[in-house]
């Protein structure tokens, strides 16, 4: 009841200087601080005030929020420490494992499937003659796997 009184005079307030403001010929300026002066009684009329001050004011929303904290708490820590000693799923276990997986590509394909790209240090005419019998480029992955190389993969 004290929150809808509040809200109730500081609407007037504002509509009350968007007056004065619009009595200086400054009607944009009234218009804004008028709309601006609307929103708590707005607020106040569609109910989010009683919900607002519903959770501000009862204690176990409170003991909510501290138990959310603790739990953001005890993640963040034993992230840290997994991180710390080198726990499941590490750096360099994950570099491993990536290591591994080098058939990226089926085995028996020839050729990309998109077709084979020059680089800007193979012109079109050296492209065709580092080309195979079957067309297909000798080093037809090579940029690939520099690339790859380069991140450390």
């Amino acid at each position: 009841m004290l929150t809808s009184t509040v809200c109730a005079a500081v609407s007037a307030a504002g509509l009350g200087i968007a007056a004065i403001t619009a009595y200086r010929k400054r009607f944009l300026a009234a218009t804004r601080i008028a709309a601006f002066s609307l929103i708590p009684i707005g607020l106040v009329m569609t109910g989010v005030i009683d919900w607002v001050t519903g959770i501000v004011f009862k204690p176990t929303v409170w003991a909510g929020f501290g138990v959310l904290a603790l739990s953001v708490v005890l993640f963040m820590t034993t992230r840290a420490v997994e991180r710390r000693r080198g726990g499941i799923g590490s750096r360099k276990e994950r570099k491993a494992a990536a290591a591994d997986r080098t058939d990226a590509v089926a085995p028996a394909a020839s050729v990309p499937s998109l077709g084979a790209g020059r680089t800007a240090a193979q012109p079109a005419a050296k492209g065709k003659a580092a080309q195979g019998k079957g067309g297909a480029p000798k080093d037809d992955f090579s940029d690939i796997e520099a690339i790859l190389k380069k991140h450390g993969i």
